[in-house]
């Protein structure tokens, strides 16, 4: 029989062994101790998918004066997940292992008197060969263990009934209920209508919050790159400062400054107006966070478009002004095009996290003003400060898990697709 099979085998049935009879023993070595955690833990590992299937079998209880402790549902299905994360990291590894040890086989059968050289300059080449991959190995673990299994692990809360009162751990056990949470939230019509309302409105938070944080960052910058205005290290320096200081507190400080009794309705009162519902009236209120929101998020674009315009091609404006075009033909032919195409990635990112602005909203109205027609809800609320309430005031869990799953399917497929539609990410429309 050739060696490739033969090595081929043996990795198969204990990994590394096939690298090892070929003297490659570093690789084969660690294979061997992959598989060797493996089977010393298999006692986790079990308990580990018997508590993602089951979600546990035996609740809190109290016997007399004693409290007998009980599984944790949702402490199984975290640890559950994380070990089938494992198992399937395990699986790729122990195909990497037999696909290792039939190339190395292949090599022997090839150059049986060079069996050692071929094995150790392999070695010796391992990291140099796979250097890219070394590198990317922490950042790839960091998504996979902070970002994806926090998703899968809200995506498996959706199809259970982790809710108060019945079904909170450790006193209760939580159970899989299939397509019960979604059917809970698309089935009532106080769900439906509150999703819908929220959902509106949240759209229209992004994209106003996009819109005006840009376009008063690009006019910012634009006065700014302007030869004839004096002192303008000194001007950029006063527009960045809102960046500086902290966004709670700033969010905090115009909190005060709007409310109700608060220093703004105070000067009106006492100038014979009568004060103006900042925060009390849902339109009001809403149009107070956007500005709010201009002064915090506005520095930040016209940083990132003073950039951009230092790098743009003078030469370019000169040309234009031999043919005699204007401001307004120089700006919407030359300017904008090539601000657009460098911060079209930058923008898409923004109205992602615009839509989850949680902290712009709630620091600012806490989701008011109250509406009856709203499910845990106010006017201000966008979905993710209703998850919040849904979540530590209310602990809805399973229907949250349902609303955070449809939001992050929703962001981004709008995001990739604006994304991959762009200019910047197929490197069309470049200027200068």
């Amino acid at each position: 029989m050739r060696r490739k099979y033969i090595s081929g085998f043996m990795s198969a049935i204990i990994m590394g062994s096939g690298q090892m009879i070929h003297r490659s023993w570093a690789r084969g070595l660690g294979f061997f101790l992959i598989q060797l955690i493996l089977v010393l833990n298999v006692r986790a590992v079990s308990r580990g998918l018997w508590g993602l299937i089951t979600l546990g079998e035996t609740a809190q209880r109290m016997e007399g004066f004693s409290m007998i402790p009980g599984d944790h549902s949702i402490f199984l299905l975290v640890e559950g997940v994380f070990i089938l994360t494992l198992l399937i990291a395990f699986i790729a590894i122990y195909v990497m292992n037999v696909r290792d040890a039939l190339t190395i086989g292949a090599e022997f059968d090839r150059r049986r008197n060079a069996a050692e050289h071929a094995g150790n300059t392999r070695f010796r080449d391992i990291f140099d060969r796979n250097f890219g991959y070394l590198m990317l190995i922490p950042g790839a673990s960091g998504v996979v263990f902070f970002v994806l299994l926090p998703v899968v692990i809200t995506a498996l809360i959706a199809f259970t009934n982790y809710s108060a009162p019945n079904h909170i751990p450790p006193r209760n056990l939580v159970d899989w209920v299939g397509l019960g949470s979604f059917s809970q939230v698309f089935s009532y019509s106080i769900y439906r209508s509150t999703i819908t309302r929220l959902a509106l409105w949240n759209v229209l938070w992004a994209v106003m919050s996009t819109v005006t944080t840009f376009g008063m960052g690009m006019l910012l910058a634009l006065i700014l790159s302007d030869k004839r205005i004096r002192f303008r290290t000194f001007w950029r320096g006063v527009f960045i400062l809102p960046m500086a200081i902290p966004a709670f507190v700033s969010l905090l400080v115009f909190r005060l400054m709007f409310n109700g009794l608060g220093p703004i309705n105070s000067m009106l009162i006492q100038a014979g107006f009568d004060k103006i519902p900042f925060l009390t009236e849902t339109w009001p209120a809403r149009i107070i966070v956007i500005l709010i929101n201009i002064w915090i998020s506005t520095p930040f674009f016209m940083l990132l478009i003073s950039g951009v315009l230092s790098n743009i091609n003078r030469s370019m404006y000169e040309a234009a002004d031999i043919d005699g075009a204007g401001a307004w033909a120089k700006f919407s032919r030359l300017t904008l095009p090539h601000i657009l195409y460098q911060t079209i990635p930058v923008i898409i990112m923004q109205f992602a996290f615009s839509f989850n602005n949680f902290g712009a909203v709630y620091l600012v109205t806490e989701g008011r003003p109250v509406n009856s027609s709203l499910r845990y809800a106010g006017d201000t609320d966008i979905l993710v400060s209703w998850l919040y309430k849904l979540t530590l005031e209310q602990n809805q869990y399973h229907i949250a898990a349902v609303i955070s799953l449809i939001i992050f399917l929703v962001i981004s497929m709008i995001s990739l697709y604006s994304f991959v539609r762009s200019s910047s990410f197929r490197n069309e429309g470049g200027l200068g």
